[in-house]
């Protein structure tokens, strides 16, 4: 069994899927042995892959919002792993992003997940994400967030943080009065632990 370490540098020269990828791979992925948040996306958008850098975009500018936590915070990989669906930009359709490749979450996924044994609380964004992790869950989106207390407080499903869902979140009030308090207070007490 190898190491994180060694796993995550395998993950990053991946070229599994190299010639279905529009701008060639870069897989990006953060995680540590004590990531205590393990936030799960879909794939990186061309800004990400452009940077390197996970939610380095308008998308991650709202989801720590969301979280209510600095980019010092979401970027130490000792608190937050950020492991989306597919680890390379898969490209871009008629309305946004293309799903991400499906060969990268049976290559790579369990593999890590089982490396990160101290992860209390897990973040599932979007619809690939979510049929991954919660598997038999035959809601869409809107209806999993709003079952948010289903899977509270160890998971919680959300909509995707890009500015394309502003339309969304004017349409779920709850959303940002209900379900975001209590994630900020559950994120809060895992950040700065009493």
């Amino acid at each position: 069994m190898s190491t994180l370490a060694s796993l995550l540098k395998d993950i990053r020269q991946c070229t599994l899927c190299a010639a279905q990828l529009p701008l060639g791979p870069r897989p990006i992925v953060q995680a540590e042995l004590s990531s205590r948040i393990l936030i799960v996306g879909q794939a990186p958008g061309r800004k990400v892959h452009a940077s390197g850098i996970p939610f380095d975009d308008a998308s991650g500018d709202r989801l720590r919002d969301w979280l209510g936590i600095s980019k010092e915070l979401f970027y130490d990989p000792r608190i937050v792993a950020i492991v989306p669906m597919g680890f390379c930009y898969p490209g871009t359709g008629k309305s946004g992003d293309l799903a991400p490749r499906p060969e990268c979450a049976p290559a790579w996924r369990e593999k890590l997940l089982s490396r990160l044994k101290h992860v209390q609380l897990t973040l599932i964004i979007g619809q690939y994400a979510q049929q991954y992790h919660l598997p038999g869950a035959q809601e869409n989106v809107t209806e999993l967030v709003r079952a948010w207390r289903s899977y509270w407080p160890d998971v919680v499903p959300l909509p995707h943080p890009s500015p394309r869902n502003n339309l969304w979140l004017k349409r779920n009030p709850w959303f940002e009065q209900e379900l975001l308090p209590e994630l900020r207070m559950r994120v809060r007490s895992l950040v700065i632990p009493d």
